[in-house]
Order: structure tokens, then C-alpha cells, then sequence
């Protein structure tokens, strides 16, 4: 009998399941290849390393660790409806704006001592996206980018109104109208990476601190677009290094204000202005 409780042991043994040391070929206990339970290689439900399901490691879901794109906050002017550029002209526009970024980080006034169609001239300009005393007022702002888990990252916003009742207030219309925004980040330049603007009025967009998407004016949603591979040679970008990306908007008129970004920069970091 003892002969016999030996072998029904050994078989008992031999036909016991492995005990997750996990080799891993996998379903899953985890050493890991990845069917996830999350050990991490990454499947992704999450521990992280990281593919994302939002741990987070960061590459980036986000929730956050911080890879980024996320919010991103940047400076609020709000103008009286009577400023010479606002309420003026309703004319699309381009080369409002020289191709390369001042040295101040803000736009440079391309249109001559005579203004253009929707500007009347350099000094007005220059007050879009400065503080001047008696002429505008601002407040930091921040968007936030949502991923649609396809590694796009959009903000959609078909009423844009984001200071009504503040800073000069609606003057007497359904919405404040009057006010210009600026956003700087920086990002590193992977490859395959596009940004995207639709929306009304002035957009421009300096990648590197050249002009990449120019939509001046005051008019209707416009689309524009800058595929980065394409237009790297212009750009002076190499994939692998960091650049700045700065954004300049301008709601000029009243009736609608529509803005949406959408972006496979997945690692837009904010540089917030004082």
C-alpha cells in the first residue's frame, strides 16, 4: 500500500498546474508577454512601463506622470469693442505676421505703416498680445487636451467664450467677443507628428519660431494644418530634438467663436508666462 500512495502522490503532482513563476507563453500570472495581469510588457492594465490604460509611465493617457499633453495654460487679453482692430473689417488674410517669431516670443507686424485689409497698423498690433494699461487686461487660461485613445489629442470648443461677464465684460452683446490668446510649449520631435486648427478668427502657429499655419483675418472656421515631416526642411526640425510650438489666436468680431486643436504631439509641455 505504501508503494501505491506513492505513485497516486507523484501523479498528483505531475498533473498539478504550473504556479506562476510564469515562463511566460502566456495567460497570464505574470513574467510577462503580456495578456496583462501586470507584471509589465505591456498590454497595458496597468504597472506600467507603459502602453497606456493610465499608470501612469507615461506615454500618454493621461493621468499623469508626465509625458505631457495635458493642460496647457496660456494668457487671456481682453480689448474693448471700440479697439481700432476689433469690429473693423471681415476679410481673410494672410501675412498679417512675418514668418519668423520676434525675439520677444510674440508675432512681428508684417503690414506696413498702412495696416491691412483687418489691421490698421503696427502699433495697434503690437497691443494683441501685451499688457497695456487702459487698453487690455488678461488672465492665464488653460485648455486641456483629451486623448481619444488613438493617440490623437483634441480640444473642441464650438462656443468659445471663455471670459463672458469678466475682465471689460459682454459690453452690452450675448458674449464677450474682443480678446486675443497665447499658448507656448515645447515638444520633441519624434516623426509623423501633425497639428491641426479650425476655427475663427486669427490663428497662427510658430513651430521652431517659424510660421507654420498663417489664418489671419476675421472670418468664418478655417482649417489649417502642419504635417511636420513635410515641412521639416522649412521648419528646421530633426526628429529627436525638442521645439518650441507657440500659438497666437484673436476673436475679433461678434457672432461666433469656434476653436478646435487636434494633435499627434503626444508630449506638448506648457511654458506658462508670468
Amino acid at each position: 500500500m505504501n508503494g501505491l500512495k506513492w505513485l497516486v502522490l507523484l501523479w498528483m503532482v505531475a498533473a498539478a498546474p504550473a504556479c506562476s513563476d510564469d515562463q511566460s507563453g502566456d495567460s497570464d500570472a505574470d513574467s510577462d508577454s503580456d495578456a496583462d495581469s501586470d507584471g509589465d510588457s505591456d498590454g497595458d492594465s496597468d504597472s506600467d512601463s507603459d502602453g497606456d490604460s493610465d499608470g501612469d509611465g507615461d506615454s500618454d493617457g493621461d493621468s499623469d506622470g508626465d509625458g505631457t499633453t495635458g493642460s496647457l495654460t496660456g494668457v487671456l487679453q481682453d480689448f474693448r469693442e471700440d479697439h481700432p482692430d476689433f469690429e473693423y473689417e471681415i476679410v481673410t488674410e494672410t501675412g498679417i505676421v512675418a514668418s519668423d517669431i520676434g525675439s520677444d516670443g510674440k508675432p512681428v507686424y508684417a503690414g506696413g505703416p498702412d495696416g491691412t485689409a483687418s489691421t490698421t497698423g503696427e502699433e495697434n498690433f503690437n497691443q494683441w498680445y501685451n499688457d497695456v494699461e487702459d487698453v487690455n487686461m488678461s488672465i492665464h487660461y488653460a485648455l486641456t487636451l483629451t486623448n481619444d485613445g488613438t493617440g490623437l489629442y483634441f480640444y473642441d470648443n464650438q462656443e468659445f467664450f471663455p471670459i463672458d461677464d469678466e475682465l471689460f465684460g459682454n459690453e452690452g452683446n450675448a458674449h464677450n467677443y474682443h480678446f486675443t490668446y497665447e499658448l507656448h510649449t515645447e515638444f520633441t520631435y519624434t516623426g509623423g507628428e501633425v497639428f491641426t486648427f479650425i476655427g475663427d478668427d486669427d490663428l497662427w502657429v510658430f513651430i521652431n519660431g517659424r510660421l507654420a499655419i498663417d489664418l489671419g483675418g476675421v472670418h468664418g472656421p478655417l482649417t489649417g494644418s502642419v504635417e511636420l515631416d513635410e515641412q521639416a526642411a522649412d521648419l528646421q526640425i530633426e526628429a529627436g530634438n525638442r521645439y518650441t510650438l507657440d500659438f497666437f489666436f484673436a476673436e475679433r468680431h461678434t457672432s461666433q467663436s469656434t476653436f478646435r486643436i487636434e494633435t499627434t504631439i503626444g508630449d506638448l509641455e506648457e511654458i506658462i508666462l508670468e
